[in-house]
């Protein structure tokens, strides 16, 4: 295989989403730095690609993040393939930048050693930090910024204590270890600071016997700067990265600085709009926060009853449509949630739920997603006129974009830094152009939904 060049026209990058949440945050980041992007929801063609003439990457929103290791080589080596034989010099399994993953649910180890045989460079670049996102790597430890205040991801409030992913180890290098044999190393921020980037990857690279895994430290918009010059010179005939958005964001700062891409347009602003809709399966407490502020401000809450979805309860559904319906008669924005927070009773009984209608945890969520899906799509066919919705939580994101028959996505409007407003591109004229916000458990401000229903950043 042969990278294409990298020059006006070429893909500069194919990527692959860990869920839909962060497919879109990478669409995001690409869009604003002056990249033109597609989101696609299946692997392209090249039919599928003339309808975009100018795109300089490639996205594939997947659901990797909440998959086993035998799902992943199943369905993730196939598509990855796939996304390689388009020919960008750059093929990333973009991952979460709080690195969520476990050797049984959505192992990052696996999606390396799937991707790596697939591009012929001789190292797999790893970049996580993103100071868009207040994600910081330092000496190999991740960072995050919850409520104003900074946390090793092992002390995090969200993420030391997931319901399926918990992080109970911040460098990477070690929770990395645990999910594949490749060898790992670091180039840290003081080197790439000093400008030795280029030595350490060498001395690195002539010690391996294999591709090494090598992480990049960024914490500040020098290194983020450093990280993009670094892996975009070293690519050799094309390299395969898992990395978080921040690999995006580096590259970017590079391309602009060089050349490569011409500084971003800007983007219109999004126009308000009377009522949106809403479906919710984020178990976070920053989208807690968000429903309650939603509850306070105009918003006509309604939550599922869990026990009730997973015995396949049609009559639950209903109930929410009605409801949902009901309320933008009124010109009211409906939000349909399973629960509020990590310490929901819906959250801490998940499991003896899902046992007592004879699922596991994995078949369970996949359940709850579909539903919502099934709301939101109940929605939409009820009231055409509805043009814009969001969805809460990576699983349910990929649930209903699948459900309502989109092809691809394109951005249209900055929200939230990971969370943009999406123009939808389906055969389907009813879904055709509709606006769609896919928004992370950890993205957005206390009035997010509001600023989607406001057409302004949060």
């Amino acid at each position: 295989m042969t990278a294409t060049p990298e020059g006006p026209g070429g893909l500069l990058l194919a990527y692959y989403g860990d869920d839909f949440t962060g497919s879109t945050d990478a669409l995001e980041a690409l869009t604003q730095a002056g990249v033109p992007t597609v989101l696609f929801f299946e692997p392209p063609d090249a039919q599928a690609l003339r309808r975009f003439p100018g795109a300089r990457a490639v996205g594939l929103a997947g659901q990797a993040r909440g998959r086993s290791p035998a799902w992943m080589r199943e369905q993730l080596a196939p598509a990855l393939a796939a996304l390689a034989r388009l020919g960008a010099p750059i093929l990333q399994y973009k991952v979460c930048s709080t690195f969520d993953s476990s050797p049984e649910i959505g192992s990052i180890g696996c999606a390396i050693d799937l991707g790596v045989p697939l591009m012929p460079g001789r190292w797999s670049p790893m970049v996580v930090g993103a100071p868009r996102l207040k994600r910081y790597q330092a000496f190999g430890n991740l960072f995050a910024v919850a409520n104003g205040e900074g946390h090793r991801l092992d002390r995090h409030p969200t993420m030391s204590r997931h319901p399926v992913t918990p992080m109970a180890e911040a460098d990477l290098r070690l929770h990395l270890g645990a999910q594949t044999a490749r060898r790992r190393a670091l180039i840290d921020f003081t080197q790439l600071k000093a400008g030795a980037g280029k030595a350490a990857l060498s001395a690195i690279c002539e010690a391996a016997a294999e591709v090494p895994v090598v992480l990049l430290d960024v914490l500040d918009e020098q290194t983020l700067r450093e990280a993009g010059r670094l892996v975009w010179e070293q690519r050799g005939e094309g390299l395969f990265s898992a990395s978080s958005s921040g690999l995006q964001d580096a590259l970017a700062a590079h391309w602009q600085a060089s050349g490569l891409v011409a500084a971003p347009e800007h983007l219109p602003a999004a126009q308000p709009v009377e009522a949106i809709a809403v479906v919710s399966g984020s178990c976070s407490p920053v989208t807690a926060a968000q429903i309650a502020w939603a509850q306070a401000n105009g918003f006509a809450a309604h939550r599922l009853d869990v026990p009730r979805l997973l015995d396949g309860s049609a009559q639950e559904i209903a109930r929410a449509v009605d409801a949902a319906c009901a309320a933008l008669a009124q010109g009211r924005s409906p939000l349909v949630y399973t629960a509020a927070g990590p310490d929901d009773p819906a959250v801490l009984a998940f499991e003896a739920h899902a046992a007592a209608a004879g699922l596991d945890r994995s078949e369970a969520a996949l359940r709850t997603g579909q539903a919502l899906a099934r709301v939101m799509r109940a929605m939409l066919d009820r009231l055409p006129a509805l043009r814009r919705v969001a969805v809460a939580g990576g699983d349910s994101s990929g649930a209903v974009a699948a459900a309502l028959g989109v092809q691809a996505l394109t951005m249209a409007a900055r929200l939230a830094p990971g969370a943009p407003l999406c123009r939808a591109w389906s055969q389907d004229p009813r879904r055709d152009g509709l606006e769609l916000v896919l928004k992370g458990g950890q993205m957005g401000g206390v009035d997010f939904f509001g600023a989607v229903r406001d057409g302004r950043d949060s």
